[in-house]
């Protein structure tokens, strides 16, 4: 008996050995896992969303060696009726409405500050839009209507085998995709959690299989549509999107921070929800934009490329808000009017006839329940009027 309980005391040292080293050899790993799994938790969500360089890898966006942009502050006014309600009621982290290019208001809430690099959620898919028109121009893309196994082979076979460009910018590819944020096993968690433990988007990508309807025909909110985006820019051009990033956006609009982008394990950039920038260097990005393209007397995206892509061109449901390429149209917009769009509570809104620009971050985990977002936009409109 005595002989039995050291072979016994052997083996569970072994498995405890065993249990350590792996600890410690994917240690990262587990972190990660572990900061994926409370990322959105309510004591730790506004911290997280400023320092997602701690849960994630992450691939630095060097704003360069140029000087700063200079953001210049025009006079103050008041904000509409209502809007201190909606900032708490929303979880809003920060608030800047510029107008005519200068800053009217600017606001940090919730313990966040000016230096802090907020993500972007989707808000990077209006960014990969903005560079794809730029390549397109250059001539590295030849047509949105080629295949985008053209440019990613990988995906021959997969559920994007008969998507072209178009249908991916337009989130129309067809591909069945669950984005539920609130399941943990939806497709979009899965993701995330591929990207926390060092896995690969191409791979995550090639392997969905599942179609629900032809490319082309409905609109469904996809997240790795816009993944793919990536795929065929970096195929296209034999580089990767953050270089650049860098270098046709980036570094040209004089940022006062450092950006950067979360990674997976490949060091691709997770092009669908990985920005990190400052609130005002947001800004400077949507300047850029509101301005059609142009930054400090310099064209760095085409205008007729951000006049297509803030078109609603997807086969969107009638009496719903509209879809460009990688660009949200408000229900009822008028001309000029459109917006980036990241869960939580992440936009930038245009209204180019005013010559208003709207940036708002925030840590909003009610951001999916009915009316959130047209009250968010409602809220944008009326302090655009207000000016």
């Amino acid at each position: 008996m005595r002989t039995f309980f050291k072979w016994l005391l052997r083996i569970v040292l072994v498995f405890v050995l065993a249990a350590v080293v792996v600890g410690i050899w994917k240690r990262e790993e587990i972190q990660r896992l572990m900061a994926v799994n409370s990322l959105f938790s309510e004591d730790k969500i506004v911290h997280n969303f400023s320092h997602m360089n701690e849960a994630f890898l992450t691939i630095d966006l060097p704003r360069g060696d140029g000087a700063t942009s200079e953001l210049s502050y025009g006079s103050g006014f008041d904000l509409p009726e209502g809007t201190d309600q909606w900032i708490e009621d929303r979880a809003v982290t920060s608030l800047l409405v510029m107008q005519d290019g200068q800053i009217r208001f600017e606001e940090y809430y919730l313990g966040t500050g000016a230096d802090d690099r907020r993500i972007s959620w989707s808000v990077a898919k209006s960014y990969l839009s903005a560079l794809f028109g730029i390549l397109m121009e250059e001539g590295a893309i030849a047509s949105l209507d080629d295949p985008v196994t053209k440019y990613a082979p990988k995906l021959e076979g997969s559920a994007y085998q008969d998507a072209t460009i178009r249908n991916v910018l337009n989130m129309a590819s067809g591909v069945t995709f669950d984005e539920d944020y609130l399941d943990y096993n939806s497709d979009i968690n899965r993701m995330g959690r591929v990207v926390a433990l060092g896995g690969e988007l191409d791979d995550f990508a090639a392997s969905l299989e599942e179609s629900f309807t032809t490319p082309g025909e409905t609109w469904q909110y996809v997240s790795i549509d816009t993944h793919v985006i990536g795929m065929v820019i970096r195929g296209a051009t034999g580089r990767s999107v953050s270089e650049l990033m860098t270098e046709k956006i980036v570094q040209p609009l004089g940022l006062e921070r450092d950006g950067y982008y979360i990674t997976d394990g490949a060091g691709v950039a997770f092009v669908l929800g990985g920005l990190n920038f400052t609130t005002r260097d947001f800004a400077r990005f949507g300047q850029m934009i509101l301005q059609n393209g142009v930054h400090d007397g310099q064209q760095l995206v085409p205008a007729d490329w951000i006049a297509e892509s803030t078109q609603p061109s997807a086969p969107t449901a009638q009496g719903k808000i509209g879809y460009g390429y990688q660009w949200w149209i408000p229900l009822g917009a008028h001309e000029g009017e459109f917006l980036a769009r990241g869960v939580y509570g992440q936009y930038i809104y245009f209204d180019q006839p005013r010559g208003v620009l709207i940036v708002s971050t925030g840590a909003d985990r009610k951001f999916r329940e009915q009316g959130v977002n047209e009250q968010n936009i409602e809220m944008f409109r009326k302090i655009a009027q207000s000016l």
